[in-house]
């Protein structure tokens, strides 16, 4: 912000003694006292801004970096923004302790064709797409998604056919355990859930959703390499002996 020009005033010697003769009580000559000072404009200038200060928030205002590099190679299926958070919601699963046994099995054989396969760290069943919330919905959107799915009762499920999938960009692959038993509570679930997406106006999960646990996952499209006889393989994989 520029300031406004600077303006200088004129105070001559005249006009000092008929000030002086007024406030005396002596006679004022004609016009004393009553002339409007004479106004001489200064050229404006601005005065150079240290580059300390002009260089003092340098990338403050700059996004997050977004290296694919650091994050397995994957990609953002839609761009940062600030104050926004990408969500979505997932029943977690706890191995057992066979659970290792089959990745075991599994995974191996699977590298056999993609050798760029990497074991999950973490397992669930996602009962939502990924969706953007706004860092005020969060409180609500969690406070409605309790009440919504409270009554609902526990069940057991089956995952045991193994299937590939990617993601709608065919940005990755996953290796993962379809569940051919519970189907139907899940989409109880899911109906629950789309139903708080639509009143805080975001996207619902898929029509025909094929629920599952993720195994293994990789960059880009793997399917011609995992499925056909490779899925056949890994449908029923030799379990491995201890020596």
């Amino acid at each position: 912000m520029s300031a406004a020009p600077l303006v200088g005033y004129s105070s001559s010697g005249s006009e000092d003694e008929d000030e002086a003769e007024a406030a005396a009580g002596g006679p004022a000559r004609p016009g004393a006292g009553c002339r409007p000072r004479v106004q001489s404009p200064l050229p404006s200038q601005r005065l150079p801004v240290p580059d300390s200060v002009l260089h003092m928030f340098a990338g403050t205002e700059e996004g997050p970096e977004d290296d694919s590099a650091k994050h397995g190679g994957r990609v953002r299926t839609f761009p940062h923004e600030r104050g926004n958070w990408a969500t979505h919601v997932y029943v977690p699963y706890e191995a057992r302790e066979e659970f290792p046994d089959l990745l075991d099995a599994l995974l191996p054989h699977a590298q056999t064709r993609v050798p760029r396969l990497v074991r999950m760290e973490a397992f669930h069943l996602s009962l939502s797409q990924s969706v953007v919330l706004r860092h005020h919905w969060i409180l609500p959107f969690v406070q409605a998604l309790k009440e919504r799915v409270a009554s609902r009762q526990r069940f057991c499920f089956t995952a045991d056919r193994v299937k590939i999938y990617t993601n709608e960009e065919k940005t990755r692959t996953f290796v993962g355990l379809e569940v051919t038993s519970g189907h139907a509570q899940f989409l109880d679930l899911v109906s629950e859930v789309d139903r708080v997406m639509e009143e805080f106006d975001l996207t619902t999960f898929y029509k025909d959703p094929s629920f599952h646990i993720s195994l293994a996952w990789c960059v880009g499209d793997a399917r011609l390499q995992l499925e056909g006889q490779c899925l056949r393989e890994l449908q029923c994989p030799p379990v491995p002996r201890a020596p």
